[in-house]
């Protein structure tokens, strides 16, 4: 798995996922999405569109992103998943609870909305 960061706006951090999310990899995404929200980076937009496998350890990542960011005002966006990514995140109800975007373009636009 690899894991790129990259700042589009003040405040979000864009992290693109290369790989299988699973209980092996999910230490290091943990790891960079929490750092990013110790930086002051309240939006978290996690590009999934490089993802083909992710387990109920990815699931557990995503929302304890998603509460982290909530404390600090802040939101994640999912962007892209994979179809099979998107059905565990359907089946499981995240998508409920964790927004989705289908482009970078589209989580940014998203983020503007969003009020502290």
């Amino acid at each position: 798995m690899s894991i790129d960061v990259t700042l589009p706006r003040e405040g979000i951090a864009l992290v693109a996922v290369d790989g299988y999310l699973d209980v092996d990899t999910v230490p290091e995404l943990r790891d960079h999405l929490s750092d990013q929200v110790g930086r002051g980076r309240r939006h978290l937009l996690l590009d999934l569109s490089a993802v083909p496998f992710m387990d109920s350890s990815g699931l557990n990542v995503i929302l304890r992103a998603y509460k982290e960011t909530r404390r600090v005002g802040g939101s994640v966006r999912l962007i892209s998943p994979t179809p099979t990514v998107q059905r565990i995140l359907d089946l499981t109800g995240v998508n409920l609870t964790v927004a989705g975007a289908t482009s970078v373009a589209d989580a940014l636009a998203q983020v503007g909305e969003v009020t502290p």
